[in-house]
């Protein structure tokens, strides 16, 4: 059960994880510490795009910074994101397992002229 004073904080960290370019971002991040060029580069987006994102996942307190000379290095601040992350995709492969078979008979049943449910 979730504490009814964290729910709110609880939704920020689901809202910043909602973007798929900010998921990009944190699977980068959780290999290693990267600059916002690096990040920028490796998600095909623009580094003003980038720093919009990481400023997100910052005040969500997902991810923080580090200024060495000019440069920041943007790491994955809550130890548990990676967790989270893994345990949905996680769900999302055993729903896909799950699935495949139905949609092989669903397939079959096609091809043999009969009628598929769409939905």
């Amino acid at each position: 059960m979730l504490h009814p004073e964290l729910i709110p904080r609880v939704a920020e960290r689901f809202k910043a994880l909602a973007d798929p370019v900010r998921l990009r971002l944190l699977s980068a991040l959780m290999e290693r510490e990267r600059t916002v060029g690096e990040l920028a580069e490796m998600c095909g987006k623009r580094q003003p795009n980038v720093s919009q994102q990481l400023a997100a996942l910052a005040h969500a307190g997902l991810v923080a910074g580090r200024k060495e000379g000019q440069r920041v290095y943007y790491r994955i601040a809550d130890p548990y994101i990676a967790r989270i992350c893994g345990a949905v995709c996680e769900g999302l492969a055993h729903e896909a397992r799950s699935e495949e078979p139905i949609r092989r008979k669903l397939s079959r049943r096609a091809s043999q002229g009969g009628e598929v449910a769409r939905g």
